[in-house]
């Protein structure tokens, strides 16, 4: 039977690179997003791309996602939990609570639901176990000026991947997570945009096919093995002593 990942995110940026990977590769890939017209987009010819558009902020929607793809895959061996959202930067007491409520939305509630879902149905199937792989991002780790909303929300999925990791131990359920900094998508376009717009020099960049590489490095690894934290950025990036 053919090896079956959910991601999340599955519409653009990080999440459609990997998905495509995955895909080339063979697996029975769970593709999940609001927008059902790019996911089409990325399961164009593809017998094995599973479309499954819902609102990751909605848990039924979340839970209707992950049992269609169950029933369709006949199991859940990876998750890549990817979906988040970057709001307008601005000092803390500047920043809309709407805009707060929207960041932890994405960034935190819907990768719990996520993560839930997985865990069940991983715990659950024969023979048991997968693997979780959160998108925690470089702000998981150090914040950029004017981020407290993305940072916040990033900071708490390290707590979630360790939490996953440990209560996942005796279902044979691996949990890591990868931080990324400033891979090349239409995502991070903004961020350059923003810094052009203030006269600066756009921040360095690496081809987001490094990630995809770190993502299936990650899920390739067998059981009895994990990445329980892996950093991948583009090397000029400010992250150590940035501030």
């Amino acid at each position: 039977m053919a090896r079956s990942i959910l991601i999340t995110g599955a519409s653009a940026g990080i999440g459609r690179a990997v998905a495509e990977r995955f895909l080339a590769d063979g697996w029975i890939t769970g593709l999940v997003a609001r927008r059902q017209a790019l996911l089409e987009e990325v399961a164009a010819g593809q017998a094995r791309a599973v479309v499954l558009p819902a609102d990751v902020t909605d848990p039924d929607a979340v839970a209707q996602a992950f049992a269609g793809f169950a029933a369709r895959a006949g199991r859940l061996d990876v998750l890549f939990n990817n979906a988040g959202i970057f709001t307008p930067a601005a000092p803390i007491d500047e920043i809309p609570l709407e805009d707060w409520h929207r960041a932890r939305a994405v960034n935190l509630d819907a990768m719990v639901y996520c993560a839930r879902a997985a865990f069940g149905q991983m715990r659950r199937q024969k023979p048991q176990g997968g693997r979780i792989i959160n998108n925690g991002s470089i702000s998981a780790q150090s914040p950029r000026p004017g981020s407290m909303s993305y940072t916040t929300t990033k900071h708490a999925i390290t707590g979630l991947t360790k939490t996953l990791s440990l209560d996942g131990r005796p279902f044979d359920i691996a949990c890591g997570q990868i931080d990324i900094g400033n891979a090349r998508t239409e995502l991070l376009q903004g961020i350059i945009d923003a810094a052009e717009a203030r006269g600066e020099a756009p921040p360095p960049t690496m081809d987001v096919a490094q990630v995809v590489d770190a993502v299936a490095y990650m899920v390739g690894l067998p059981p009895e093995a994990n990445v329980q934290f892996m950093t991948v950025m583009a090397t000029r990036m400010p992250h150590i002593g940035r501030g």
